[in-house]
């Protein structure tokens, strides 16, 4: 356990709800093993609280990260971005740098470190429309993939897929055919009892998996998608890889411990 003192540092992720994060349990063994000053906590703050907590933590030069739902309204109440969260309007970082708070995002590199594993093949179903898809949309930009996008709502899968389009992705919404790859970036998994993201007849011809919902022993879509002959996994390589990401920017010139940080997850998983 990390000895809190009056000269400890305080870092934070901040979302509603937020008491399924393993991200404080994940930095605060990073910050024991290498022996940093620092403390790593969670903090639920709704959307009318969000705006004055942000601002609060500016004042005290906070840094941490931001989970659902608060990705894009983050990237709206911080003055300065990042090239990547500017662009995505969707921040999971944020920093203090001379006197202001920086917004970034590292579920992009995160994204694409977890995904390799999986060896995803074109086309994209992405479900969801929120800060973790546009993070999608960017990850398939990069790797040349067309991008199906669901959502309850046709109107939103619209929006996102003009909205992709505009940051040169080759993106539409779901019209059913047959997709490669399968991500889950709603929130969908997180309760017992939610219903899969993806219908399980629209999974013929998929061949890998991401849930990007992580849970002890794995999601129950993830076990589904397994059991179907997928390449599957949850949410826990893109936590570790984006968190290391971000380590480092919360501790410039410092390497995040990627296995350590990999094994404190899987501690609280239970696995």
């Amino acid at each position: 356990m990390t000895r809190v003192q009056a000269t400890s540092r305080v870092l934070v992720v901040v979302g509603d709800p937020v008491q399924h994060s393993l991200s404080p349990a994940m930095h605060n063994a990073a910050i024991a093993a290498l022996g940093l000053d620092a403390i790593y906590v969670p903090l639920r703050a709704d959307a009318v609280a969000l705006p004055h907590v942000i601002k609060a933590f500016e004042a005290l030069g906070v840094a941490g990260n931001v989970t659902v739902p608060h990705k894009l309204s983050v990237a709206q109440l911080l003055i300065r971005l990042t090239a990547a969260a500017q662009e995505l309007s969707a921040v999971n970082t944020f920093f203090p740098e001379g006197g202001r708070l920086v917004g970034d995002n590292t579920d992009v590199a995160g994204l694409l470190d977890a995904l390799d594993r999986l060896e995803p093949q074109s086309p994209w179903l992405v479900v969801g429309t929120g800060g973790s898809a546009r993070a999608v949309a960017a990850a398939a930009r990069a790797r040349s993939a067309r991008l199906l996008v669901r959502s309850r709502d046709p109107a939103r899968a619209a929006t996102f897929a003009a909205w992709a389009r505009e940051i040169g992705v080759d993106a539409h919404p779901d019209d059913g055919q047959s997709a490669g790859t399968a991500i889950n970036a709603t929130p969908l998994g997180l309760k017992t009892g939610d219903p899969p993201p993806v219908p399980a007849d629209r999974l013929d011809g998929c061949r890998a998996a991401l849930d990007l919902v992580y849970a002890p022993r794995e999601t129950a879509w993830v076990r589904a998608c397994r059991a179907r002959g997928l390449k599957a996994a949850d949410g826990r390589a893109l936590l570790v890889a984006q968190g290391a990401y971000a380590f480092e920017r919360f501790f410039p010139g410092v390497p995040a411990p990627r296995e350590i940080m990999a094994a404190a997850v899987r501690q609280a998983l239970g696995d």
